[in-house]
C-alpha cells in the first residue's frame, strides 16, 4: 500500500525530512526553533480534570500531569513517557494524545514529564520515568487510582522508555505493571534494521535524525548494546506485561518495534501487534492529517481499558 494520500501536502513542505540539526544550533536551539515554527492546531478532548503533581526523583523534582478522564475513583493508571528522540518535546506536545487516551481507556494518565538528552544522557531519562512510576504507584490513593491496575505507555522514544521501564519493574521487583502498550517505539538505538535503511529519506523522521538522537542520548554508541537502552537486545523478556505494540508501514522503526513484538511473544508474552497501513512515524499525533489517528487512539484504548 503507498503513503496515505493524506500525508502527501504535509510531505511536501520544507523542512518535513527531519535531519539532524547544525552543531552551533545544537538540542537547544532545535528546541527553540521548534516552539516557535505554528503547527496546525489539534483538538484537545475535554476530560473530568487535569491536575499537575511534583515528584521527587533521582535529579530533582519531576512534573507529573494527571488526566482523569471521569469522577469515578480508582480508576486504572496509565503512565505515559513522551516521545521526541529523548531530546524534544514535552507535557505540552503530548496533552492532546493523553486526553485523547485517557477518554479512549477510561484510565487516568499521568503524563511523565523526565529530563532530555544530551543535558541529561542515559540511564538519567529512564530512571527518572521509573522513579516516577514507582512513586505514583506508591501514591495511588492519595491520587485517586488503583495500583492494582497499573500499565505503562510511550510513544517513539516514550515506547522505548516505557519498554526498559517494564524491564527494571520487573528486575527490581515492582511496580507490578499489568501491561504496556508501546506505540512505534523505539526498540534498538543501533539503528540499522532494514526498515530504517529502506525507509531512511522521505518518510519525515529520517535514519540520520534517529542517529542523532541515539548520539544525544547515549553519548557512547557502545551504550545502544545495553538492553535498558535497546530492549530489543534483552536476553530474557520472559515475567513481563502484556504488551500492545503499535507500528506504522513506512516508519523507519517499523521493524525493531515489530521485532520487540515478536520476541515478547516468543517468551510468552501475550501481545497484540498492529500495522497500520499508509502511515508514518507519529501519526496517533496528527489527527488533522489523517482519521486513522483516531482509529489507533481506540483500539490502544481498548486494550488499556482490559487492565
Amino acid at each position: 500500500m503507498p503513503v496515505d494520500p493524506a500525508f502527501r501536502p504535509l510531505l511536501e513542505l520544507p523542512g518535513m525530512a527531519l535531519q539532524p540539526p547544525p552543531a552551533e544550533l545544537g538540542a537547544a536551539g532545535l528546541r527553540a526553533a521548534l516552539a516557535a515554527t505554528p503547527m496546525p492546531p489539534v483538538e484537545k478532548e475535554p476530560v473530568h480534570a487535569v491536575r499537575d503533581l511534583a515528584v521527587p526523583g533521582p535529579g530533582g523534582t519531576i512534573n507529573v500531569r494527571l488526566y482523569h478522564p471521569s469522577a469515578a475513583q480508582d480508576l486504572p493508571l496509565v503512565v505515559f513517557f513522551h516521545g521526541g528522540g529523548f531530546v524534544i518535546c514535552d507535557l505540552e506536545t503530548h496533552d492532546p494524545l493523553c486526553r485523547s487516551l485517557a477518554r479512549a481507556s477510561g484510565c487516568a494518565v499521568a503524563s511523565v514529564e523526565y529530563r532530555l538528552a544530551p543535558e541529561t544522557r542515559f540511564p538519567g531519562p529512564l530512571e527518572d520515568c521509573y522513579a516516577a512510576t514507582r512513586w505514583l504507584a506508591d501514591h495511588a490513593r492519595d491520587i485517586g487510582v488503583d495500583a492494582a491496575r497499573l500499565a505503562v505507555c510511550g510513544d517513539s522514544a516514550g515506547g522505548n522508555l516505557a519498554a526498559a521501564v517494564a524491564l527494571l519493574a520487573r528486575d527490581r521487583g515492582g511496580p507490578n505493571l499489568r501491561h504496556q502498550a508501546l506505540i512505534y517505539p523505539v526498540t534498538d538505538l543501533g539503528c540499522d534494521s532494514a526498515s530504517s535503511r529502506e525507509l531512511a529519506v522521505g518518510y519525515m523522521l529520517t535514519r540520520d535524525m534517529m542517529r542523532w538522537f541515539a548520539e544525544c542520548y547515549l553519548g557512547d554508541p557502545s551504550r545502544a548494546a545495553d538492553p535498558l537502552a535497546s530492549p530489543l537486545k534483552a536476553t530474557d523478556l520472559a515475567g513481563l506485561p502484556s504488551a500492545t505494540v503499535i507500528t506504522a508501514e513506512f516508519d523507519p522503526l517499523r521493524d525493531e518495534g515489530e521485532a520487540y513484538a515478536a520476541r515478547l511473544r516468543a517468551a510468552g508474552v501475550p501481545v497484540v501487534a498492529r500495522r497500520y497501513l499508509g502511515m508514518l512515524h507519529g501519526f496517533l499525533s496528527m489527527p488533522y492529517v489523517t482519521p486513522v489517528a483516531y482509529h489507533a487512539i481506540a483500539d490502544v484504548g481498548r486494550d488499556l481499558r482490559a487492565i
